[in-house]
Order: structure tokens, then sequence, then C-alpha cells
């Protein structure tokens, strides 16, 4: 390993990693990118400039994104695969009523006719911009919330149907925050923010213009959805806070419920909402809707009126005339993530129908792109990490023997969901056609609200889905302790089936021990192997485990991502956590898949060496400074250059790999390195 590392110090004096190292096998698909890499930064100092710092020159963001990286460039691919089928499907004019191809094909083709949004400006929402007019009433309001819920317009408040946290067999109804459309409370309240914050009232100002103008008969008070949103955030959570799962969970009897929070009409609402009778809900936020209860009496009518036409336009902009489209995107686009130019028409129709149409559309992805033989052998690496995951939870020293006993147990409970569901939706019933594109996502969502809806009172069923197949992402879900990968994200940088085994367990192999990890986070770990909420740990063991989770949060609290803003080590432990574990997983999954056996070496590299670089080629990315700044205050995830650099930081493999000492700036000192799994 040593003499390995030395040829390489050399090359970085010589900044000519290919022409120098002599590869083991040149028919070998190594799986990273050496061009990519710049080896004349060393990386013991910075792994994301060693792994990435050429791509990193070569890539700066497009003009029609936000950022740009891994995820980016597989959607792309997965959307000109994308665009085949539903092109194919458009021009299909016997396809059957309610069929996949009828679906897809003419949600498709509405949403790319540009002319025809302009023509019908705001038509497809007149009809209910009267019903807002036509208010007289709080029980007026409650009624139309309703209506505007199973539409997908948001407003008030939320309420959803899903497992219960304490019995994961049985659906719950949860009601809390929402209504309110800054990316976090905080973005209403915080010094930092000011200048957003009027932006978005001037914006709010100009998309009620451009109402007003089209369509004069409604009038509007552009100050009102400002201050009633701003008044709604007041005693909302704001991200940091969201992340206290039991916090979030106060059941009551609907009886008491209503009790509690007698302004509000409720019967009325779930009557509206074609709910069948139930006799407990969950409230999510407690104070948000003690405060919501406040508010519906306090706001006069006119007010809300005001309110509810900007919660419409504001939901259905994207969908509407190309002006409305426009200014949506100037403000939460350009002003908020820093994106300079909108994506072609075609993309965001095809993004819309994935949106709208995840099942219809993955279905026919799958039929035409994705191979059963993908799926084994994706399954075959969770197999070696679920392994890896066992052996480490035994050897663990920190963690007694009841609570290992009790993470095993889950550990073989998780249920895995690989590539597309074993049994598709029945979506024939949905209505898609001609008439517009507005109303098309309308059906869609009020189709999958109905769903949702018909829940209450019946089982959960564990084998849904929460992503469409053809999402470039994967997620662990702890109410169900699942773990779920789409078929979209199984393919390069991730996972290569005809790729050397150190960059594919580098890749999807540490995103499977990412998600496995999830289920043992300082969140997740809070639900047992059935998916209940409880808690499975002794005192002094989960003593020991905060103070690990401690050393994450100080550490990624440090990292200066910008100007003189910091990452958010609570909002991201999670994630960071995760990470670690992850990238520890696929790396001992690895060793035992040697066999005892040293790691090729490919272009001087062993395979140890080039499963840290695959794992830094996957989270390559550049950002742009507005989307940056949006994502530290919102967003659980560590900014990609800390994913590479954070876990690596803390694992004495990586030291190992590339003879890391005091003097490197990747350097750790022992002390303040955190090993959990």
């Amino acid at each position: 390993m040593n003499r390995n590392y030395q040829i390489l110090v050399a090359l970085f004096a010589t900044g000519s990693l290919l022409n120098s190292c002599k590869q083991t096998d040149s028919n070998v698909n190594a799986g990273i990118k050496f061009e990519y890499m710049d080896t004349t930064v060393s990386p013991a100092d910075d792994f994301n400039e060693y792994s990435n710092g050429f791509w990193l020159k070569n890539n700066p963001v497009p003009a029609t994104e936000n950022r740009w990286g891994s995820f980016n460039e597989i959607v792309d691919r997965n959307q000109e695969k994308l665009r085949s089928i539903v092109n194919e499907a458009a021009g299909d004019k016997d396809a059957a009523k309610g069929s996949d191809r009828q679906l897809v094909g003419t949600f498709y083709r509405i949403a790319l006719d540009s002319n025809k949004a302009d023509k019908d400006a705001l038509t497809p929402i007149k009809s209910m911009q009267e019903e807002i007019n036509a208010m007289n009433s709080t029980d007026d309001f409650l009624k139309l919330l309703a209506h505007f819920h199973k539409m997908g317009i948001p407003g008030g408040f939320s309420f959803y149907i899903t497992s219960d946290l304490k019995d994961s067999k049985s659906n719950a109804q949860y009601i809390g925050q929402g209504g309110f459309n800054l990316p976090d409370k905080d973005y209403f309240f915080e010094l930092k923010h000011d200048s957003i914050r009027i932006k978005y009232r001037q914006h709010i100002g100009t998309m009620m213009n451009l109402v007003s103008t089209i369509n004069p008969e409604v009038k509007i008070n552009p100050e009102s959805p400002y201050n009633i949103e701003k008044q709604l955030a007041f005693k909302a959570m704001n991200a940091v806070e969201q992340r206290d799962i039991p916090a979030q969970y106060n059941p009551m009897t609907y009886a008491n419920f209503k009790l509690k929070y007698p302004n509000v009409n409720w019967d009325l609402y779930f009557k509206e909402l074609g709910a069948k009778p139930f006799n407990t809900i969950v409230v999510s936020h407690l104070k948000f809707i003690a405060e919501f209860n406040n508010l519906i009496k306090s706001i006069k009518i006119e007010d809300w009126k005001s309110y509810m036409q900007w919660q419409l336009i504001n939901a259905t902009a994207s969908n509407l005339s190309s002006n409305v489209d426009k200014q949506d995107f100037y403000f939460f686009e350009t002003v908020l993530r820093g994106t300079k130019m909108m994506k072609p028409r075609w993309k965001r129709a095809l993004e819309k129908t994935d949106a709208s149409l995840g099942e219809p559309l993955g279905k026919l992805f799958v039929e035409k792109y994705f191979t059963a033989e993908a799926k084994t052998k994706v399954n075959v690496l969770v197999d070696n990490l679920t392994a890896a995951y066992r052996e480490r939870i035994k050897s663990i020293s920190w963690m007694s023997e009841p609570t290992k006993k009790q993470a095993l147990a889950k550990l073989d409970k998780i249920i895995r969901k690989l590539g597309y569901p074993d049994k598709w939706k029945d979506c024939s019933k949905l209505v898609i056609n001609d008439d517009s594109y507005c109303m098309n996502v309308i059906r869609s969502n009020e189709f999958k609200f109905n769903e949702m809806i018909d829940k209450i009172g019946k089982p959960v069923d564990r084998m849904e889905w929460g992503m469409s197949t053809p999402t470039v992402n994967a997620y662990y879900n702890p109410s169900i302790n699942e773990i779920v990968f789409p078929a979209g994200i199984m393919q390069p940088p991730f996972f290569d089936a005809n790729a050397d085994d150190a960059a594919n367990y580098g890749g999807i192999g540490a995103i499977i021990g990412h998600e496995l990890t999830h289920g043992f986070d300082d969140q997740g770990s809070q639900f047992d192997g059935d998916g209940n909420m409880k808690d499975w740990w002794t005192v002094e063991d989960k003593t020991q485990f905060r103070a690990r989770t401690g050393l994450l949060v100080k550490q990624f609290s440090s990292y200066i991502a910008i100007d003189t803003l910091k990452v958010n080590g609570e909002l991201t432990l999670g994630e960071n956590i995760a990470d670690l574990g992850g990238l520890t997983m696929a790396y001992y999954a690895y060793k035992k898949s040697l066999n005892g056996k040293p790691s090729p070496i490919i272009n001087g590299l062993t395979g140890e060496q080039r499963l840290f670089i695959s794992w830094a080629q996957g989270w390559k990315n550049n950002i742009k400074p507005e989307a940056l700044k949006q994502r530290l205050a919102t967003d659980s995830h560590s900014p990609a250059k800390y994913r590479i650099l954070g876990p690596m930081s803390n694992m004495q493999e990586f030291y190992n790999a590339f003879n890391v000492k005091e003097d490197n700036k990747m350097y750790l000192p022992v002390s303040l390195r955190s090993s959990i799994w």
C-alpha cells in the first residue's frame, strides 16, 4: 500500500497519472473516470479536487440548471430515453383510453403545446377563481380549502394519510403545518433572508397584477397573501425542528381534536374531502394548528380571498400561459436558486409527466430499458452490504449485547424494493384528455389524493412505492423499514454491471449502505424492525451513540460552505451518519468480496483507492451560490463537497489507502473522529 502511494506522490509532481502508471489489464473497465482527476492535488489534502478537479473546471453549471453533477448527468440520459417513449406514445392514435400509452402520450402532447397554453391563458382556473370570489364565510373558506387540497393546491394547513408511527401496519390521519411558500419558516424572519423577502413580496404583486389584467373580476389585495403566510409561518417548525420526530407525533381522539381547535368546522372540511369517519388524528405541529385556529377567526374573509387567489395561481403557474410561467420561474428558480434560463419545453413537459404519471411512465420505461439482470446484480450487492452490516454490528465495541440483538433483528427485517414494483398500480380510471395541460395535472393530483383518502381505516400497503421508477434517487422509510432503489439510479457512475467491483462498491454499494444506515441514524434508530417508533436502546448505549453523533455535528458545523455561511451540523446529521455508515459498509463489503486476496491494481490504483474515488466521483458537483445558500438553510444533506471530505476524514481505512498524515488537510485527530457503525 505504501509503495503504491509513493508512486502516486511522484505523479503529483509530474501531473501525469495516465501516461506514467502501468495498468494491470487494459481491458478492465475500471468504472472510474481517470480524465476527471487532477493528480497535481494530493488526495490527502483535498480528495474532491484530486478525484474531480478537471471535471469541476470543465463543467460549469448550465444556464438551465442551478447545480450540475452526476445526478444531473443521469437525469439527462434518462430524459432522452423517456423522450423516445413519450413521443412514441403521443403519436399512437389507437391507444386504448386509460391505457399507459394513452395516459402518458396525451399528457405529454398537451404539456408540450405552448401555443394552446398561451391561448387558454387563465381559462383552466377561471371557475376556481370564481369560487374564491364567492366566499362569504369561514365555512365557505373551509369548503374551498378541501376542494383545493384534493386538487393538489396547498393552503392553510396540510392533511395527509400514512402509516401510524407507533402502529406501522395501520394508516393514520395527520394534520400539520403548510400554506406558506418560501423554502422554510426562517425565510420570513431571519435578517439574512431580507432580500429574498423583498423579492417575494414583489413577485406576489407581479403575479397578482397578471391575474387581474387577464381576469379583471378577480379583486386582490397583494399585501394580504404575504401577511397571512408570515402569520402561518410564525408558529411553524423550521427545518432543524422538524427533525424531532417524537415532537410531531401527537395523537388525539377526533372528538378532543375538535374541542381543542373549535374555531374550525372540521366536520365540514373532512366531509368536503370525502373522508370516511375516523376516530383519531395525529397533530404533527401543535403550535401551528393552534395558530391556524386563531387566524381563521381573526383574519377577514376578504383577506382570505386574496390569499387563496395567490395559492391558486402559485400552484398552477407552471402549467399555464408563458407569461405566468416565466414570472413563476423568475422567483422560484432565478431568485432562490440562481437558474438563469428555463429548460426546453420538452424537458419541463417530461418532468411533469413523470411527476403526474409516475407509474404508467415507469412501466413503459422498465419494459424498454431495464433488464432483470441488472435487478439481480443489485440484489446481490444488497446481500453483500447487509452481510457487512451484520458483521459490523456484531463487532462494534461501544454497543451492548441487548442493543446489538435488537439492531440485528431490525437489519434482518428490512424490506428491499429494487428497480420497479412487483405490482403496478391501475391508473385506467384516470382521465387525461386534450382540454388543457393545467386540468390534466389537476385531475392527476385529484386521482392520487383520492387514492390516499381511500386508505382511511385500511391496513398499510407495505409494497407501495414512494418514488417513480425513472427517478434518479433512493430512499429509506423508517415506518416500513424499507430501502427503495428505483431503476433510474442504477446506472453509471453509480452502477455499471460491466465495471470492476471496486467502482460499484464505491458507487451503488455505498448508496445502498447509506440507505441501510438511515435505519440506524439519529432518526431511524427510533424505530424498530417492524417500523414502529419504539425505544430499543439501553440508556448507556444511547449515551454512547449521542456522543459519537455529536462529533459529526461538531465536524460538519465547522465547514464554511460559502462566504461566512457554514454547514448546519444539526440539520444534516442524519445524512452525515448515513454517508459515513454507507461508505464504511461498502468498504468492508468490497474487502469481503476479495476473499482474502489483494485487490487488483488498475492504472497504479488499488481497489481500495478506486472505491474511494468512485464515491467521490459520484458526488462531483458544481452549484450556483444562490442554490447553495438555500440548501444550507433547508436541505438535510450537506453540500456535495463535504459529503466527500467529511466521511473520509473519519475513516482510518481512507488514511491507510492514501497514507494520510497529521500535516495533511484531510487529517482529523483521532479524538475528533466519529466511528458509529
